[in-house]
């Protein structure tokens, strides 16, 4: 119903035409045509009156009857000073400036927002291009949080390089050498239940392989690898798996994160099984970047090669271009057979201009060295255990002997440690070490934990400073030094390095006849591998990452994604890629 039907029923006439007593009137009746005593003003009256009557009757009420009105042209009232202008008191607001508080106010308000929009779309941009620091990679796929197409998550609680829960105490430490040594990074391996499938952590991740160089037994599954009671477990258990009857883990941190220069790696460890029993080999090592350990097509060519010559060491099987010496080459390996069966150095510093190298160009030797921090073995005939810490390198020395005086290496102590009698073979020069360690530090015995662990040093441009120094039940077992694979005429090669590659780290429990006799009669399924902490620290001169600018990886890598992502591929061949011409036998 509208407003207007609504007016009507509440103002109806009565029968008699009268307004009914009850109802009280807002404004003069249709029928008034003069002011009457009504309770509104005479102005008031007037003006409603005025627009019920036409103009002739507003002119005779403003004409006629405008005594009944009371004074209305008498001058201004009192209150109404708005419609009285006085020039005088009023010049100072009437003169049009903007020179006042206010005026001032405004135009600054102004002004400010102006500022802050021009800033916002055009300073901010400019500002943030040149003070920003731009986030890479350097190859190092999930460093820090950083993931392989350098995207950076919204998350709060991932993994630091440090790990918050290592004790504030052994953020350094004073190394062999008498330097500092600042953490660089740690794994506690404290959260429980911690998973290694490729993409769940930003420095490790659990291989899916068969990792048949050593013939090993066991299938290498991520899902045999978490973390417990503050440890890392790695269980090797009797299980079906991939046509094989066992199934274990292989903790990497390739392509993640790496070290290069100066590194001290500490670990501390409770062996699987016994001193009594052999069989399982547990290990804890380092690997150049530029091979993946278990896909054999990165490693083809490659390791153990820690070379940067330009002489037969780069060759195929270490002879001459005509296969015809030295002699050394041709009959100093085991039953005075070939030394090597290496197919020659990939990326030697002889390689011709322009053919595939990892770079920075084709000058350097580029390869893939192995440190061990342990091996981990049994010596049955005193039922001890012991573990073997080796650098692995080529090309070899004559019958692999290298120079195990002072002047070459040293033991500390004798009485625990001694010469590892396996030199190398036809594939590697193990310069290695065994050392007896403490029977209590086994899963199968007390449960104990022994610290392992190596420092290395190394400079491109003081090849003569670098050495490496192994730790074993918390002290140094040896040393070896730059002079132990030193150049060598009779075979014409060159120095051998302790390594100037970008080193990843690797964690496995395997089980192979290659390394030790297994005794599976005696051996017990399932048997754990218990790791409580990794921390590595560095010299200033150290570095950290995968890719630095002067040992590139990580163009390489992508490049040939083949040999890379597909351990089925056993030679670089096989993956579908050209060895680089060699200057020594090739035309460039």
């Amino acid at each position: 119903m509208s407003r207007y039907n609504d007016y009507r029923r509440y103002t109806r006439s009565s029968d008699n035409g009268s307004l009914p007593t009850t109802i009280q009137q807002y404004g003069p009746s249709a029928s008034s045509t003069k002011p009457t005593n009504s309770l509104l003003s005479p102005a008031r009256l007037s003006v409603s009156s005025a627009s019920l009557d036409s103009r002739a009757k507003l002119a005779e009420l403003g004409s006629g009857a405008s005594g009944e009105w009371g004074p209305m042209t008498t001058g201004p009232e009192e209150d109404d000073w708005m419609h009285n202008p006085d020039p005088i008191k009023n010049r100072n607001y009437d003169r049009g400036t903007i020179f006042t508080p206010r005026g001032l106010i405004n135009v600054g308000c102004l002004v400010m927002l102006i500022l802050c929009l021009v800033t916002l779309f055009a300073g901010y941009p400019i500002i943030t291009h040149f003070t920003d620091t731009e986030i890479k990679t350097n190859g190092a796929y999930n460093i820090g949080g950083i993931n392989s197409t350098g995207q950076v998550p919204l998350i709060s609680n991932i993994p630091t390089v440090i790990d918050s829960d290592t004790p504030v105490d052994k953020y350094t430490r004073t190394g062999f050498d008498g330097k500092t040594y600042s953490l660089v990074f740690s794994d506690e391996f404290e959260k429980e239940g911690r998973t290694f499938f490729p993409g769940d952590d930003p420095f490790w991740t659990g291989v899916d392989i068969h990792y048949w160089p050593t013939g090993d037994f066991e299938w290498y599954d991520p899902a045999a690898i978490t973390t417990k009671d503050g440890h890392l477990v790695i269980t090797l258990d009797q299980q079906n798996i991939h046509d094989l009857n066992f199934r274990s883990g292989m903790l990497q941190s390739w392509n993640q994160i790496c070290f290069q220069y100066s590194i001290y790696i500490e670990t501390s460890v409770s062996l699987p099984g016994n001193n009594r029993v052999g069989g399982f080999w547990p290990g804890i090592w380092m690997m150049g970047n530029l091979g993946r350990p278990g896909y054999g097509a990165t490693t083809d060519g490659t390791w153990p090669y820690s070379y940067d010559s330009c002489d037969y060491g780069t060759l195929a099987n270490q002879t001459n271009p005509e296969g015809t010496g030295p002699e050394g080459a041709l009959t100093s390996g085991s039953d005075d057979s070939a030394i090597s069966y290496l197919p020659g150095q990939r990326m030697s510093s002889c390689t011709c201009q322009g053919e595939d190298h990892a770079g920075p160009d084709v000058t350097y030797g580029r390869g893939v060295p192995e440190i061990d921090i342990l091996e981990g073995q049994l010596d049955l005939s005193v039922d001890k255990g012991q573990v073997s810490q080796s650098a692995q390198f080529a090309p070899f020395d004559y019958g692999y002997q290298y120079l195990n005086t002072s002047k070459g290496a040293i033991q500390y102590d004798t009485d625990i440690t001694m010469w590892n009698s396996y030199k190398g073979g036809t594939y590697q020069e193990a310069v290695s070490s065994l050392t007896y360690i403490d029977s209590d530090n086994y899963m199968g015995t007390s449960g104990g934990f022994g610290i392992y662990a190596f420092e290395m040093f190394s400079d491109p441009n003081d090849r003569d400073s670098g050495y490496i120094t192994w730790v074993a039940n918390g002290e140094k077992s040896w040393t070896m030094y730059p002079a132990a694979v030193g150049p060598l005429s009779s075979m014409n090669i060159g120095q051998r390095l302790i390594s100037e590659e970008p080193m990843a780290m690797v964690i496995n429990f395997g089980m192979s006849n290659n390394f030790q006799a297994i005794d599976f009669s005696n051996l017990i399924f399932p048997s754990e591998m218990h790791v409580d902490y990794v921390r590595v620290y560095q010299r200033s001169e150290g570095r950290m990452g995968c890719d630095p600018d002067d040992r590139p990886t990580a163009a390489y890598i992508e490049k040939h994604a083949n040999a890379y992502n597909n351990p089925n591929f056993t030679t670089w061949d096989m993956a579908g890629y050209t060895v680089p011409k060699n200057s020594l036998i090739d035309s460039c």
